[in-house]
């Protein structure tokens, strides 16, 4: 008896849009199924993001037909057989079936073919490996629904060749065991990834900041982190002493009261608090600037940020960091101090960042002209006097007082 989903219980697969794509590409009597991740996370029963297609229909034919369709049809990957439908802004990657002709540890070239037995034993892991056509019926050629009931993320066919084709799937195992695995790591797969991890350094910064940001991402990456750093795996791709153990007080933090799962904070946790070594990181990731900076920030710990640190001087220091800053630097300490997770202090400072809002400044180089000063770098002096005298009082002085204080200023250069 074979295996299905039951699309009434799968909006995804009932929903206007996939059924125009679909519809398209059967017009004239081609075949078309789903594929990859919205198919394992149906039959597991969780939420389905993006929606794969997989089709014997040669790339050019298929931008025909969605076109006579009226869909948008963008020619994302014509070499590698990938069409990306768009149907009433929906994107959906249609993807030609193929086979490998040779492979290179960070591309492909491949060949079209009409097996999708052939499709299948190309692909990563067995359970990306599973097809299901509209009427749900789920096609298996690789032992995948098997190895996704028992949770176990293992590669089609012989590890260590599929890791030489591509060797981000060293990232990438550790990343879907660490999303949807359950136990040990496979060892054929561990074994594998152990003894190809040289090959890492071909990868370009920006391939391995995605598998790694998705790993981060996990409910809990600290098993699968754990298995990397014993392999030497993760080593390949971070500098230096990494602390797995913050990182998992981290989480436990997080779990206790609720954050979302930042990759670039739980990056952070693993590495030194080190500013030139956060900046080093980011520059091999290719990290964007606002996710650079961040890391650069929260690595450069201040020692001020304490459980028993006095509201006003937390008040000045979130002033002065401002609260992305001081958050990721308390969240960082926090979990450094093996403090629990619910500990009163840590946490009756972290309420005070989130409620707290940044007053502004009440003068400006208007108003130091206007008492006197003439322009120039000595206004700028004058007023950070001003303003720390301000943040020192704890934001209590008001403009009135401030400004006699700015005229005195004036009167007594």
């Amino acid at each position: 008896m074979s295996l299905k989903l039951d699309p009434k219980q799968q909006p995804w697969m009932t929903d206007a849009r996939t059924r125009a794509v679909m519809r398209a590409l059967k017009a004239e009597g081609g075949d078309a199924r789903f594929v990859g991740g919205a198919v394992r996370n149906a039959l597991l029963g969780e939420p389905v993001g993006d929606i794969d297609i997989a089709t014997p229909i040669v790339p050019d034919e298929v931008m025909r037909l969605l076109e006579a369709a009226g869909l948008g049809a963008v020619p994302t990957g014509l070499e590698h057989g990938t069409v990306t439908a768009i149907s009433e802004g929906k994107p959906f990657e249609v993807t030609t079936l193929r086979r490998d002709v040779e492979t290179f540890g960070r591309r492909a070239v491949v060949a079209f073919t009409g097996d999708w037995a052939e499709d299948a034993a190309r692909r990563d892991f067995t359970m990306n490996a599973l097809y299901a056509d509209e009427a749900g019926t789920v096609y298996d050629t690789v032992g995948g629904v098997a190895d996704l009931h028992a949770r176990r993320v293992r590669f089609v066919g012989e590890a260590r060749t599929r890791i030489r084709e591509d060797y981000l799937r060293i990232l990438r195992l550790f990343r879907f065991h660490a999303w949807y695995g359950r136990g040990g790591i496979d060892r054929e797969a561990f074994d594998a990834a152990t003894a190809e991890k040289g090959g890492l350094k071909l990868l370009s910064g920006e391939r391995v900041q995605n598998e790694l940001f998705r790993l981060l991402a996990a409910a809990d990456p600290i098993p699968a982190l754990a298995a990397m750093e014993s392999a030497g795996i993760l080593m390949e791709i971070l500098p230096g002493a990494l602390d797995v153990v913050r990182l998992a007080h981290l989480i436990a933090i997080k779990d206790v009261h609720g954050f979302p799962g930042q990759p670039v904070l739980r990056l952070a946790a693993l590495l030194s608090d080190s500013p030139d070594t956060a900046r080093n990181v980011a520059s091999t990731l290719k990290l964007s600037n606002a996710d650079r900076d961040r890391l650069v920030d929260a690595a450069t710990a201040d020692a001020r940020i304490a459980a028993g640190l006095p509201p006003p001087q937390a008040r000045g220091l979130l002033y002065r960091l401002g609260r992305q800053c001081f958050q990721d630097q308390l969240l960082l300490r926090w979990a450094a101090s093996g403090a629990e997770p619910d500990d009163s202090g840590w946490h009756a400072l972290l309420s005070l960042a989130e409620q707290w809002k940044k007053p502004v400044f009440p003068l400006d180089g208007r108003d130091a002209m206007a008492a006197g000063f003439e322009q120039g770098p000595k206004i700028g002096e004058v007023l950070r006097d001003l303003e720390q005298s301000w943040i020192d009082a704890d934001f209590a002085l008001d403009r009135t007082t401030l400004l006699e204080r700015l005229k005195r200023a004036a009167r007594n250069p």
